[in-house]
């Protein structure tokens, strides 16, 4: 559903000096995310990130997140939720007759979701037409301020979850899964390399054997409006 919406918001701006750059966290690369791009049709660049080398690079935990680099090659905005300017909540969609329960359990608790689906567009907007002088555009020590920070387990959650990604590749898929549970059990908070690993073994992303946890389990136990952070203007 966001894609198109991002074209929409490329278009308006790129005459301004913005370009949109979409990137795809899957491991399993363009066999998981090249359907959904094709079908969004999109005329901005879309590439596809299968190692994760984001989270490891600039933080990034969730999806939606993006991060601001100007024409300078300099970050002035670290990775932050980053919500499509869409009129409907993650939880407002109308579901086909015989939707599966737990999907509708998911939706409903995506409903609780606590999201501003218009405040990146309206930054964006703002430091399209300002450029510098923008009040969003953050000073080098506010952006260290605000980036994500990397201890010891953060970085070993990284290499047990690269571990994990070359494995499942190579088709070890029950040699692969220890890395994963301990990228999860050192990163908690990285939700990317949960669903990742959940997502491998059911599509709805649900309770398994291999896991401890699930998604709608691990939502509902931080509570829906704390699973994403609040975006500092």
């Amino acid at each position: 559903m966001d894609l198109p919406v991002w074209q929409a918001v490329r278009e308006e701006l790129r005459p301004l000096g913005l370009e949109i750059v979409g990137v795809a966290m899957d491991t399993n690369g363009a066999e998981a995310a090249g359907p959904w791009i094709d079908a969004a049709k999109t005329t901005y660049p879309q590439l596809l990130d299968p190692s994760h080398s984001l989270g490891a690079l600039l933080g990034i935990i969730n999806v939606p997140m993006g991060v601001w680099i100007d024409a300078d090659g300099v970050l002035v905005r670290p990775a932050e939720p980053c919500f499509a300017p869409r009129e409907r909540g993650y939880g407002d969609v109308d579901l086909p007759e015989g939707t599966p329960p737990r999907l509708k359990e998911m939706l409903a608790e995506a409903a609780k979701l606590d999201v501003d689906l218009q405040a990146t567009v309206t930054m964006l907007r703002d430091w399209a037409r300002n450029g510098k002088k923008s009040s969003y555009a953050l000073s080098p020590d506010e952006v260290v301020r605000r980036s994500a920070p990397r201890p010891k387990e953060v970085s070993l959650a990284a290499a047990n979850f690269e571990l994990g990604q070359h494995l499942h590749r190579n088709g070890q898929q029950d040699a692969a899964r220890p890395f994963f549970r301990q990228a999860h059990r050192l990163q908690p908070e990285n939700w990317t390399y949960k669903r990742q690993a959940w997502s491998m073994v059911d599509a709805l992303q649900g309770p398994s054997e291999y896991y401890d946890s699930d998604w709608l389990s691990d939502v509902r136990k931080i509570g829906a409006k704390n699973y994403y952070a609040k975006v500092e203007a």
